[in-house]
């Protein structure tokens, strides 16, 4: 983990979910947020699927899929956001927004799956009706939603989790599970980002490795940064108090699943790099050579 340290230090929050309290804004309207499609038919995509924190409506606010398509070759590689705010594993799958992506999906395509932050709201109520039953387990509960109006069986987040991991195989395409991106929340008298013993995160990893899906843990490695950069320097990367970034801070962040994937075994991730992307490899390279000397 030192090297993401070192990584990210170069270049220039979280609890477990329903430990923070829930963003009061309005979920956003997917009516407004039409999913985006390919641009070529040809080369592979990698689709981006998760909340506000991978692609953000509101002002001033930047999610990290908004910003990591840049360091990509868009003539070897397709990099499609279809996140929305205000969505949980649960919702995501139950408004049809997963249904939409998988139609588009073919045979060697890629898709991130990044939630939690949104996953420990009520499991019933009429305003998001959103959350899922914690754990990894097979537990469901049946409700009446006050919301849609409908009958629902709700889940465990890791019950979701694997569904789309299963889905995504099915279409041929290879899925990467991502922890949430940490909130800035520092513990007490350190200079540290609190890392959750419980929660979202926690659940996110063993089921990746149950499932024996690769994994990206992106709230390590990105807390990891912020702890090696210091209160000071991630200030500027939040546009609220502790949760959604600035361009900067949404840039930081796609840098780190950059190197993430780059440094996956036997991939090609290198091969599709725009210039912008070969120069934060790069970059890492030559940080993390200079401290074996």
């Amino acid at each position: 983990m030192m090297r993401h340290v070192l990584f990210v230090a170069l270049l220039l929050a979280a609890l477990p979910a329903g430990a923070a309290p829930e963003d009061e804004r309005p979920v956003e309207d997917a009516a407004r947020f039409k999913l985006a499609r390919p641009a070529n038919p040809d080369p592979p995509t990698l689709f981006l699927v998760g909340d506000s924190t991978v692609k953000c409506g509101t002002p001033g606010q930047r999610g990290w899929g908004e910003e990591v398509g840049k360091y990509f070759d868009p003539a070897a590689l397709n990099v499609v956001n279809v996140a929305i705010g205000g969505r949980s594993s649960r919702t995501f799958i139950t408004e049809g927004r997963w249904a939409a992506t998988l139609s588009m999906m073919k045979r060697g395509d890629f898709v991130i799956i990044q939630f939690g932050h949104n996953d420990g709201g009520p499991l019933n109520d009429d305003s998001r009706a959103r959350g899922s039953i914690r754990g990894t387990g097979t537990a469901t509960e049946a409700i009446d939603n006050l919301l849609t109006k409908k009958p629902e069986v709700v889940r465990t987040y890791g019950a979701y989790l694997r569904q789309y991991l299963a889905d995504a195989r099915a279409k041929g395409a290879t899925p990467y599970l991502c922890t949430q991106v940490p909130r800035k929340m520092w513990e007490a008298g350190e200079a540290r980002i609190g890392r959750p013993s419980d929660g979202t995160v926690v659940w996110a990893r063993q089921v990746a490795e149950a499932e024996e899906a690769t994994l990206l843990d992106l709230h390590e490695a990105v807390a990891a940064s912020y702890d090696a950069l210091g209160r000071e320097a991630v200030e500027p990367f939040f546009a609220d108090e502790r949760t959604h970034t600035t361009a900067a801070g949404a840039d930081h962040t796609a840098r780190i699943v950059v190197g993430l994937l780059t440094e996956l075994p036997y991939s090609t991730w290198r091969e599709w790099l725009s210039p912008a992307g070969a120069e934060i490899v790069s970059a890492d390279f030559h940080q993390r050579s200079s401290d074996r000397r």
